[in-house]
């Protein structure tokens, strides 16, 4: 019996390898290159994990500072230090860098399957919860959403791991009447995690924190919630000493990307939020075209979300309001579903997949008493017909009716799923200026001559000396061989220039690709 357990254990363990295996296919090669904001953060990255500190400001910051010439911006710091620990053990590459990447959404969307299957059993060991589980995690793992998310090195792919995390701690406090201490303080600190990965986790935190109030159905609950929220609120000190010494930092970014400035009236913002909040609800993004940007979502791959699932949570969602309105945990997840456009409703791009990354998190929980109700896992094995309708709510629909319904919506969801996957490994590596690939041709042709030290200059096309000190990371080359002009510097006469400006003045063109630029200064 106990070498068939470890034998068992092993199997599992060999599928799942095998099915991650599966998950990172082609990420070698897809997306090709590697984006700026990528290079910032791998670079930091392999900065704290051999110095202690990041490309500027003191050592093990709270928040990364990158760029400079007005480009400046602040990294949260969880995915960093992460994946610095990674590069300690791992050699500092692209693909390291990725499927670093890759692994936290696979454990996200594992995470979210194993949630449901608890959710359906509510503590048992129901065989169909099981199947429920397996299915949620599927569709996850599907999700073009969540997959395309998976392939970028970005602060964003962390937070649905994160955001899982913060579900099932909330979930697990909820079943124990948020009665056992350890519990409590795992929901404060799987918020402080969401809080510390992503800008919009920053808001999502506090928003989920509030939600619990929901579950505050009696005084001892509504004590307990509010020590959880204190204890929450303390871990977030450190934000807030840190954006005193650094004003405005945080919300320099919101001030880009937003219509909320200062000047802007009460009445025009809460015009704007309301038109923004309801433009990310477009079945037009969410099931047909995805985001527009290619780098986040290869454009002609379908939708953000594969059909089938979006079904199974709508008709979830309709479940929850007919027949289990009176479970606060549904009522708390529809409110997370709520909470989860807003970060992308308070930025002027519509349907922006990174802003709105938790959003499929919460969607594809709603499959949950959809796939209850139609693989029936409250009904006997024989049932009446009158126990058949008062077992699900009164619906009064057979169970081959239902079992055809489900296998239905499944081949749906793996056909477009099929669809995605061939158009994004046809498409996809073909996303070259999207990726910066253009850069690397200028910068191996710079690296070839003699000439030191080569100088980078930024212009309209953004910060791309962060790209040199990134591929000299990765090629062990040192970063002393360049030199980053400040705004308005000049490189000596002879000196060879990489740069993103479109032209240049009083010099020799060497190579020009895509956007960039390789001169010789005279």
């Amino acid at each position: 019996m106990f070498k068939q357990k470890h034998f068992r254990v092993l199997l599992w363990l060999g599928g799942v390898a095998l099915l991650f295996a599966v998950y990172i296919s082609g990420l070698s090669h897809n997306p090709p290159g590697f984006y700026v904001d990528e290079c910032a953060l791998g670079y930091n990255a392999f900065l704290v994990g051999h110095t202690g500190a990041g490309e500027f400001g003191p050592r093990f910051p709270l928040y990364f500072e990158v760029f400079t010439n007005g480009f400046t911006a602040y990294v949260s710091p969880v995915h960093v230090y992460l994946l610095a620990v990674t590069f300690l053990i791992f050699p500092v590459t692209i693909f390291v860098a990725r499927v670093f990447g890759a692994l936290w959404m696979f454990i996200a969307c594992a995470l979210l399957g194993l949630l449901a299957s608890r959710i359906c059993s509510r503590g048992g060991t129901n065989p169909r919860c099981r199947l429920i589980g397996i299915i949620v995690a599927v569709s996850a793992l599907l999700t073009p959403w969540l997959f395309e998310l998976s392939r970028l090195v970005l602060e964003v792919n962390f937070l649905p791991f994160a955001l899982s995390v913060v579900i099932g701690a909330v979930y697990f406090a909820q079943v124990s009447d948020f009665s056992r201490w350890r519990q409590v303080i795992a929901v404060a600190l799987s918020l402080t995690l969401l809080s510390y990965c992503y800008t919009s986790g920053r808001l999502l935190g506090p928003l989920l924190a509030l939600g619990m109030l929901l579950f505050a159905t009696s005084k001892r609950r509504f004590g307990m919630i509010v020590i959880t929220g204190l204890i929450y609120a303390i871990s977030l000190v450190p934000i807030l000493v840190f954006n005193r010494h650094h004003p405005d930092a945080l919300m320099r970014r919101l001030y880009e990307i937003s219509y909320i400035r200062p000047g802007v009236s009460w009445s025009e913002i809460s015009s704007r939020f309301i038109t923004r909040y309801l433009e990310d609800q477009s079945l037009a993004g969410l099931l047909l075209t995805g985001d527009y940007h290619p780098r986040h979502h290869v454009q002609g791959s379908g939708g953000a979300v594969l059909i089938g699932s979006f079904i199974l949570a709508i008709i979830g969602l309709l479940i929850i309001i007919a027949r289990r309105r009176r479970e606060r945990w549904w009522w708390f997840v529809v409110y997370g579903l709520a909470v989860s456009i807003i970060p992308g409703a308070l930025t002027v791009e519509p349907f922006h997949a990174l802003r709105l990354a938790a959003y499929p998190v919460f969607l594809l929980l709603l499959m949950v008493p959809a796939l209850e109700f139609l693989i029936g896992t409250n009904v006997p094995s024989i049932p009446s017909i009158k126990e058949r309708s008062a077992a699900n709510g009164g619906m009064r629909l057979s169970p081959s009716l239902r079992f055809s319904i489900l296998a239905l919506l499944l081949l749906l969801t793996v056909v477009q799923a099929t669809y995605f996957q061939a158009v994004f490994r046809k498409e996809g590596p073909k996303r070259e200026f999207d990726f910066d690939v253009p850069y690397k041709s200028l910068y191996d042709t710079a690296v070839a001559q003699p000439t030191r030290p080569i100088y980078l200059e930024d212009g309209r096309w953004g910060p791309a000396y962060m790209h040199a000190f990134w591929y000299a990371t990765v090629e062990h080359r040192p970063t002393s061989e360049f030199i980053h002009l400040p705004s308005g510097g000049k490189p000596t006469s002879g000196a060879l220039v990489i740069s993103s400006e479109e032209t240049c003045r009083n010099c020799e063109i060497v190579q020009r690709n895509g956007v960039y630029l390789l001169y010789r200064a005279k």
